[in-house]
């Protein structure tokens, strides 16, 4: 009798798990791990649709979304993981690149359980999950690759930090280029000091509201004309590949 109430407690802390919206932190596996066996016995393979999660049964299926693009990929749980404080998910190289974030290392992301081991990634995606647009770039990457992210400096905690700031609220009617987008604030300070370091371009900060949760948005540059962004676009791209020219004209 213990044991079928402890089963049917279980069952329903599972269903209960599954249903909710994760949020926090994505990675990508290190190039180092490519053919190394996962928790689940099976080899990593950075063009495989896989991920690792701390708990989640192997065989899960789990659509991931980056918050800062809106983007979303499927993705199997095959490994245990990521073992660094706020990530809940590593992901297959493949996968990164899918949602864009190759270049900043990590991103914010939900996650959200869309299918169990019986069920095949082409029959739970959508077609959002399978074309998200431009081409944008584990097993457990606890060990990345040194400068893997190239500003990796900017992400690091460092004591007494002191920033001026001087807040205006715009109506922007200019071109910029999108780094990127943040839940934390701090990284997104600690970006936006870089950035306007590097470049000697003004930045702005656009709010957004994606899928209920509060994000915010690293732009840099005023440029009058397209030309002109696509030029500096070209320069940022080395740093930031997955920059992109937002026209705020639109808005």
């Amino acid at each position: 009798m213990q044991k079928y109430l402890f089963a049917c407690i279980f069952l329903l802390f599972t269903a209960f798990s599954f249903a909710q919206v994760q949020t926090g932190k994505a990675s990508f596996y290190a190039d180092k791990f490519e053919g190394r066996r996962t928790a689940s016995g099976v080899k990593y393979h950075h063009n495989k649709a896989t991920a690792a999660h701390r708990h989640l049964p192997f065989g899960t299926k789990v659509r991931v979304t980056n918050l800062a693009n809106n983007k979303t990929t499927v993705v199997e749980i095959n490994d245990r993981g990521p073992f660094v404080s706020g990530r809940i998910i590593d992901l297959s190289k493949s996968s990164a690149k899918k949602l864009g974030y190759l270049g900043m290392g990590v991103t914010d992301v939900a996650i959200e359980v869309i299918g169990g081991d019986s069920d095949a990634i082409a029959d739970v995606s959508t077609p959002a999950d399978i074309d998200n647009g431009e081409p944008t770039t584990s097993n457990v990457s606890t060990n990345p690759e040194p400068n893997a992210n190239p500003d990796a400096s900017v992400a690091q905690v460092e004591p007494l930090e002191f920033y001026e700031l001087n807040i205006n609220r715009v109506e922007p009617d200019w071109f910029g280029i999108q780094i990127g987008s943040f839940q934390e604030l701090t990284n997104l300070i600690r970006l936006a000091d870089n950035l306007k370091g590097s470049y000697q371009k003004d930045v702005i900060v656009q709010v957004k509201v994606i899928q209920d949760i509060k994000v915010y948005t690293l732009v840099v540059g005023k440029f009058k004309t397209r030309d002109k962004a696509e030029k500096f676009k070209t320069e940022v791209s080395k740093r930031y590949p997955e920059s992109f020219i937002v026209d705020f004209s639109k808005f």
